[in-house]
């Protein structure tokens, strides 16, 4: 008989945030997913229901089950990006329930910048916003291949079909400009329970999937193994025991691909090539190794290498440069600005760097460029060019989120100040696949 934990074993994993501006119900959103799911504890729910008698409510107010801090329940807002986990019989969910707040875009960076897709909620109300914007814009920079546009709040516009439709079809179109390829469309009362986990009784005009229902069946496309193969060196293993006294071994965790004995590669920012002789997985020898297992690559040369280097195929390895040019995501409450001195880290290798050049910064309103604005203050997205003291060998972020993105960090404290993805801002506008009954939509 197969219980419970085997079958979650074998399920597939999501991960994905929710995103929209302030009290669309985001949290109210993901409160309502956990508890229609039945993943909610029964002290968790006696506890939300207390808080919210406190509160002078009658009805559980669900986004407490997300909004943990004191300052979040006081306000009514979502603050920090709070992770959920949870699961059905169909599949395993990790959730990041970001803020809505413009001060805390960054947030969403954070929130997204893993995830598989994205929930953008949008109120009925007020339909595509400033916020909308930016957040579907964060999306589509962080290239996030899945985007739900979940209209809430339909029941105060009597779940009226022309009002859903409408904010679809501006959504739709300005997501598709931003080149996400994958857009699905749902209404929604995250209060009622319209169509979150249970399909409303009040939209028949619907003929699409309820969120979860989305959720569960959504093709989840994160196969490393089929990517570029990489190999960030993160240390060098050389114990000169008596039972190993001529090992040399260089472990970390394969970024992308896959790599196997007898395989040529390079190894970067040097340049040298040499072959795989071994790998090392567990502590047994293997043929083959695969992302994101962690393994010991053993070389047939002697090459200098060390932490932060990087091992690819000599075929398909990236080219190495000191000039990067790239978007970014500005978190730190201090500007970026011209001629700034920072700290560039890029998977396991961190180098000292300077900011050359801040060619323009993005309007999210009409996605314009406003040029040379000089500095980028919080929450900005701009494109920046850094040169770097050392050659680092970036792919380009359309290619792998995991080698074509990086950090730049103040050389002072360490604070992090910006979240940069190597290469093109957009992926190139493409028709975007609307999945909201297409037979019914013409969007």
């Amino acid at each position: 008989m197969t219980t419970t934990a085997e079958q979650l074993s074998a399920t597939t994993l999501l991960r994905f945030a929710t995103a929209g501006s302030v009290d669309d119900g985001k949290s109210t959103l993901v409160g309502r997913l956990l508890h229609d799911s039945k993943a909610v504890l029964t002290d968790q729910l006696e506890a939300v229901e207390q808080a919210s008698l406190n509160r002078g409510q009658e009805a559980p107010d669900l986004a407490l089950l997300t909004d943990g801090l004191r300052a979040e329940r006081e306000q009514g807002i979502t603050i920090d990006v709070a992770y959920r986990y949870f699961a059905t019989t169909r599949r395993r969910f990790i959730l990041a329930d970001t803020p809505g707040h413009v001060q805390y875009t960054r947030n969403m960076v954070t929130g997204a910048s893993t995830a598989e897709l994205a929930v953008v909620l949008v109120d009925a109300r007020n339909g595509v916003v400033e916020q909308t914007r930016r957040h579907a814009a964060v999306a589509a920079l962080l290239r996030v291949p899945h985007v739900v546009l979940a209209v809430n709040k339909m029941d105060l516009v009597d779940y009226a079909e022309p009002v859903f439709a409408a904010i679809a079809e501006e959504f739709t179109a300005y997501a598709a400009s931003l080149g996400v390829p994958e857009i699905t469309a749902i209404p929604i009362s995250a209060l009622a329970g319209d169509n979150v986990v249970e399909p409303s009784a009040h939209m028949d005009w619907y003929g699409g999937p309820t969120v979860l229902e989305h959720l569960e069946t959504v093709p989840v496309s994160h196969d490393l193994t089929a990517c570029h193969a990489r190999f960030p060196v993160q240390y060098v293993i050389r114990p000169q025991s008596a039972e190993h006294p001529d090992y040399r071994g260089y472990a970390g965790q394969i970024a992308a691909g896959v790599f196997r004995v007898g395989e040529a590669v390079s190894v970067l920012p040097s340049g040298r090539t040499t072959t795989i002789t071994g790998i090392d997985a567990l502590g047994e020898s293997v043929d083959i190794a695969w992302a994101p297992q962690s393994v010991t690559l053993r070389l047939a040369d002697d090459i200098d290498i060390s932490r932060g280097d990087l091992i690819a195929p000599a075929d398909d390895a990236p080219a190495v440069s000191q000039d990067v040019e790239a978007t970014v995501c500005h978190v730190a409450d201090q500007p970026l600005s011209v001629g700034q001195r920072v700290l560039l880290k890029h998977t396991t290798r961190t180098v000292k760097a300077i900011v050359k050049d801040i060619p323009s910064r993005l309007t999210l309103d009409d996605l314009s460029q406003h040029p040379a604005p000089g500095q980028l203050v919080a929450n900005d997205i701009g494109r920046v060019v850094v040169r770097t003291a050392e050659p680092l060998a970036l792919d380009p972020y359309e290619y792998s989120r995991r080698t074509g993105s990086f950090l730049l960090i103040d050389p002072a404290d360490g604070t992090t100040l910006s979240a940069g993805m190597a290469g093109a801002a957009f992926a190139e506008a493409a028709e975007a696949v609307v999945t909201a009954d297409d037979a019914e939509w013409d969007f």
